[in-house]
């Protein structure tokens, strides 16, 4: 086969056979096939889309080019979720530790956060000591002791992935679902999980900014899955304004604790039970709706599943004192409030505008080799629908950065919009599937 008769077919919108799928993807793997050519495959998919037989190619292809985690020895359904990410949310760090204690076993590849969204390994990495790299063995003793493990991909697992999503970034390609689709399952089928839990965002603070993409990218994800027999099950959820009230490493983690505790923002909790709840009835470990909600409160209102996360960090090497006492989390220097300077009700919070802030404070990153500040974020958020009077606290702002604080100010401020008018906030879960 010759590469450039595969971007020609292509480009010229034919569907490729799987065969020619499988020898691009390999090539491009080993070195043999070049960035500029898989670039240009990458446009035609881009322009021309695939079939869902050419995304399902695809993604068994991406896997193929590397190493998959042998979880075979884990007694426990292994149930897996992924979310496509948003600002403020740091439902992975709840969840994993929350469902390992009702019997699920969470094998869990993460990522780095990159532009305006959080990644919950950076959120790991602020807890002193916490090691988000293992190998194959150490993993697996995490997840037989304690039944869940959070860490970053190997770089044997899925090499072209890991060569692809960096190409993807500087050739306008991001967005076609098929390299999205691909980039996901591919990852996640590499640790070897029965089933998997999708919590696909949209809204200003998203990836996927329209509902229709969103929900054209769940479809996807959930057929593709199905066909590679895997398990699967989504929710749509909105990302308009933060999840939560606190954005930035350190200060999601402390707000999970919150969470952990029987405590934190309403929207967080529901959307952790919710995602929890399919998780246990897709593991067969609960039989319905209603017995899956009450072992999971249940395991709140105990701690065992805060005591579960504590255990997960002390194996990965990380202090549990900073989860007892989230004071022994790294803090910024600087913290100023964002006074409200008119009365009303809460009408939007610009979940974009807040991670542009949040990311000017330190707290993402422009480049892949941006460095974080673990410290830096925006806290203490305002929800759309609660009232406040003239004065009173908007959100802190958490930084080191003194020299960017009055940009960081403006965007907050413009984040928020106040009404008269009484609102109400907006349903958090859009679609399930």
């Amino acid at each position: 086969m010759v590469p450039q008769w595969i971007i020609e077919k292509k480009r010229d919108g034919r569907a490729l056979a799987d065969e020619e799928i499988g020898f691009f993807i390999q090539g491009y793997a080993s070195g043999v096939i070049p960035d500029y050519q898989m670039a240009a495959l990458a446009m035609a998919i881009t322009l021309q889309g695939m079939s869902p037989d050419e995304t399902v190619a695809l993604t068994r292809n991406m896997l193929a080019s590397g190493i998959t985690l042998d979880t075979s020895s884990l007694r426990n359904p292994k149930i897996d979720k992924h979310s496509t990410g948003g600002i403020g949310d740091k439902v992975s760090l709840v969840l994993a530790p929350l469902v390992a204690c009702c019997g699920i076993a969470v094998p869990m590849i993460a990522g780095r956060g990159l532009g305006l969204t959080g990644g919950t390994i950076d959120k790991l990495e602020s807890i002193p000591g916490y090691r988000t790299h293992l190998d194959e063995a150490a993993f697996l003793h995490v997840l037989h002791t304690c039944g869940c493990s959070i860490i970053r991909a190997m770089d044997n697992l899925v090499p072209a992935d890991n060569k692809l999503y960096a190409l993807r970034d500087v050739t306008g390609t991001v967005p076609s679902i098929p390299l999205i689709v691909s980039s996901i399952l591919s990852k996640k089928l590499a640790a070897q999980p029965d089933g998997l839990v999708l919590d696909v965002k949209w809204g200003h603070g998203a990836f996927m900014t329209t509902r229709s993409g969103a929900e054209a990218l769940t479809r996807a994800l959930v057929t593709t899955g199905r066909r590679l027999d895997l398990r699967m099950a989504a929710l749509l959820t909105d990302m308009n304004q933060p999840l939560g009230r606190a954005v930035g490493n350190s200060l999601e983690v402390a707000e999970s604790v919150d969470v952990l505790r029987g405590n934190g923002p309403a929207d967080v909790v529901a959307l952790t039970l919710e995602l929890g709840v399919r998780m246990l009835m897709m593991g067969h470990v609960a039989a319905d709706r209603k017995q899956a909600l009450e072992r999971l409160r249940a395991k709140l209102q105990s701690g065992e599943a805060f005591e579960r996360l504590k255990t997960m960090v002390r194996l990965h090497g990380g202090d549990p004192r900073a989860l007892d006492d989230p004071a022994r989390l790294p803090s910024a220097t600087i913290r100023e409030p964002l006074p409200a300077h008119r009365a009303g009700f809460i009408q939007t919070v610009d979940a974009e505008a807040i991670g542009r802030a949040a990311l000017l404070l330190g707290a993402g990153r422009a480049r892949v080799t941006d460095k974080v500040d673990p410290t830096a974020g925006i806290a203490a958020l305002k929800k759309i629908g609660e009232v406040v009077t003239v004065g009173e606290t908007l959100a802190i702002l958490h930084t080191n950065r003194r020299d960017r604080l009055e940009e960081a100010r403006a965007l907050s401020a413009d984040a928020f919009r106040i009404t008269v008018e009484h609102v109400s906030p907006p349903p958090l879960i859009a679609l399930e599937i």
